[in-house]
């Protein structure tokens, strides 16, 4: 993990995204993770070049790893950068 994202950062977005944006993880694993019959998912961890989710499949659990269009700078550009993801994730939704 790079120095931009160490452990307690990844801890603390992985953390906030997962008690307050699930539906959101659940978005990144249909939109960009191609895992359509996603029924929940959670983000295990993200670095300046992806993120890596769970997301439960007819009561398995999938593991998806899903690549950024850029290399993160920092958490700010995490932020930025999941943000434009679910607004990505919801105009394919449609």
């Amino acid at each position: 993990m790079s120095e931009n994202f160490s452990t307690e950062i990844s801890s603390r977005i992985c953390n906030h995204m997962n008690e307050d944006h699930a539906d959101a993880i659940v978005l990144y694993a249909k939109a960009f993770g191609g895992v359509m019959d996603a029924i929940a998912a959670q983000m295990l961890a993200i670095d300046s070049e992806g993120m890596d989710l769970t997301a439960q499949v007819k009561g398995e659990a999938v593991p998806i790893r899903i690549q950024f269009d850029h290399v993160l700078a920092d958490a700010e550009d995490a932020h930025q950068t999941l943000i434009a993801m679910v607004k990505q994730a919801r105009v394919k939704a449609k």
